[in-house]
């Protein structure tokens, strides 16, 4: 847990985004992060100054919070509450999968039987583990974690080969990797809008189920479930086609009209059979705010900025 933290708030800094020091970095997460929650869109409407405050916040929860494990009970108690705090507004405004539920579980350690059952802790009662097996295997894993926690923390080491390799042995069992955890936030939301047409000029939009798209569909609560497709549209977006071959791969599918490609969709355009041209359209996509959310109903706003891929169709077509 201190490894997690620690690294989380280090890599912020220490990374090329200056909108951690600027304390402007949570406004764009809540709008650009891969599948936000509608709460992120109250979130990223807070005035500046609390937007401010929170980045703040989370810099010193993260980067001061970890030493409060090591400053006896009360403190080891107070780290717990705000390491469970933070992970909560994380989940409530974005959707990680397992992610925050599986680190509110690494907080369980720092509580004792005193807290959990509010009698007198009985712990040393009973079988301990010895300390032959303990210290060298706290010593163990105190030295190759070394070799992960340097490296986001900016200090640079020369390690042996036979270190290395040591270290990537034991990597696979992921207790001893790195963690950066948003180090450099995206700054826009580029979108890719897949459009379908019968005839070459009418074209009509395939809906995703999570993603945005549709600007009146609020933003939904997904974890912990994975919407593999969805998250990975973020990342094409982010890329080029040439990059993201299985995009490609989507649009032939979409052109065959696959019923497993299209179960993975909220909305099918042509039920009745497959359309007979194709294409990939980029839009950069934003939150409204209050006033036109109210005007309007959608829950977000775009710009076109072009083709994402060309005009496609089945051969004979």
């Amino acid at each position: 847990m201190f490894r997690l933290m620690l690294e989380s708030g280090c890599v912020k800094l220490l990374s090329s985004d200056i909108s951690w020091w600027q304390l402007t970095a949570l406004p764009l997460h809540y709008e650009t992060q891969p599948l936000p929650t509608w709460i992120a869109w109250y979130a990223h409407q807070l005035p500046a100054g609390f937007q401010k405050f929170s980045t703040l916040l989370v810099l010193l929860i993260e980067i001061a919070g970890p030493g409060l494990i090591f400053a006896g009970r009360k403190a080891r108690l107070i780290a717990a509450g705000i390491f469970a705090a933070l992970q909560v507004l994380i989940l409530l405004t974005g959707n990680y999968t397992f992610f925050n539920w599986l680190t509110i579980l690494l907080c369980l350690p720092l509580l004792d039987d005193r807290f959990l059952t509010r009698r007198p802790s009985f712990a040393g009662i009973g079988r301990r583990w010895s300390r032959s097996i303990i210290l060298p295997l706290g010593v163990l894993t105190g030295v190759v974690t070394m070799v992960g926690l340097l490296g986001p923390l900016g200090i640079r080491q020369q390690w042996s080969r036979s270190f290395l390799d040591a270290y990537a042995l034991v990597q696979p069992m992921r207790s001893f990797n790195t963690y950066g955890l948003f180090s450099v936030m995206t700054r826009t939301r580029p979108e890719i809008i897949i459009e379908g047409s019968a005839d070459g000029k009418t074209w009509l939009p395939y809906e995703f189920k999570y993603k945005p798209g549709d600007l009146k569909q609020r933003p939904a609560f997904v974890a912990p479930f994975q919407p593999r497709l969805d998250w990975q549209m973020w990342f094409a977006a982010l890329g080029t086609p040439p990059q993201n071959p299985w995009f490609v791969n989507l649009m032939v599918r979409l052109l065959q009209n696959s019923p497993p490609t299209v179960a993975l969709l909220r909305h099918d355009p042509f039920p009745m059979g497959p359309p007979k041209f194709i294409r990939a359209q980029l839009y950069e996509y934003h939150f409204t705010d209050a006033a036109m959310r109210h005007a309007t109903g959608q829950w977000w706003r775009r710009e076109y900025l072009g083709p994402y891929l060309p005009e496609l169709s089945v051969r004979g077509n």
